[in-house]
């Protein structure tokens, strides 16, 4: 396996900048894109008020961000790519000019720079952030610093299985993409740039989080309703997207099922437990920027 302390940081900052022009069209506003993204949407409008205050980790052109600012949440959105956040600030001028919405080029393994001021009523990461951290316990420490006591994670990971992909690339004979996700890591391309990515277990996440998060719900996102790469399928089966997200609604939440499709939602709470301090954990690069 490659370990992520191995991987160019300068040559993998050029491949997510490279894909920042184009990642509304090609993801953020096609079919799957946003009917995935809505699934986190009501967690957000369900969790978050006005005058809240937010930090989002891995925010790419700053979808959810928006989201948010438009509703009147304070929201300090970050990311490792530069571009990524100069489309994000350019769509801030456009979209919602006088909201509180502010932009970081942030790493997450540098969010303990963000200082005791700056600690926030809730977090979020969407659309597999965190997929790329190696050692999340050293996540979970260093939010526990931001978060306010009863404030909230909202995490969106990929899964370790998922059952479209399974089927999907199964069918295609492509047997070394369909179980990719089951080791728990693999070294995916963006760009020709190989970037490790990890696919921690629901339980492996709230271990991870404890003592300082309790988790409160678990949700699939992208049960029924397929990946991003069955954008072209799903365009001629309209129908049957509709259809997949009534579903989704009805059974996403159901044990066993939860966490199985594309994505797993996960809510958790900060309790009042301090975090424990170790050095044994560092907080390995991550740069995927939210899908």
């Amino acid at each position: 396996m490659i370990r992520a302390a191995s991987i160019s940081q300068g040559a993998a900052s050029v491949a997510f900048d490279g894909m920042a022009d184009a990642y509304d069209a090609t993801f953020t506003d096609s079919l799957i894109g946003r009917s995935q993204r809505n699934v986190v949407w009501h967690a957000l409008e369900n969790t978050f008020r006005p005058g809240d205050r937010v930090l989002e980790l891995n925010c790419g052109t700053g979808e959810d961000a928006l989201f948010l600012a438009k509703r009147g949440v304070a929201v300090l959105a970050c990311d490792a790519s530069a571009r990524m956040i100069s489309v994000g600030q350019h769509r801030k001028t456009r979209e919602a000019p006088n909201s509180s919405l502010q932009f970081r080029i942030l790493r997450n393994e540098d969010i303990d720079t963000l200082t005791a001021v700056d600690r926030f009523d809730g977090v979020l990461s969407n659309f597999s952030g965190l997929n790329c951290v190696q050692h999340l316990p050293a996540v979970a420490r260093k939010l526990a610093d931001l978060v306010k006591p009863g404030g909230a994670a909202i995490l969106c990971l990929s899964t370790r299985v998922c059952l479209w992909e399974i089927t999907w690339y199964g069918l295609r004979g492509n047997f070394k993409k369909a179980f990719r996700r089951l080791p728990g890591a693999t070294v995916a391309k963006l760009n020709e740039i190989a970037v490790p990515v990890w696919y921690p277990t629901i339980a492996e996440v709230k271990r991870s989080f404890l003592p300082s998060f309790t988790l409160r719900s678990v949700r699939a996102v992208g049960l029924l309703v397929p990946p991003s790469y069955a954008e072209l399928w799903i365009a001629r089966h309209h129908s049957m997207l509709k259809a997949f997200e009534t579903l989704d609604r009805i059974v996403g939440a159901w044990p066993g099922l939860r966490g199985v499709g594309d994505h797993v939602l996960l809510e958790f709470e900060r309790t009042s437990e301090l975090p424990h301090r170790s050095k044994r954990h560092a907080l390995q690069p991550c740069w995927i920027a939210s899908r």
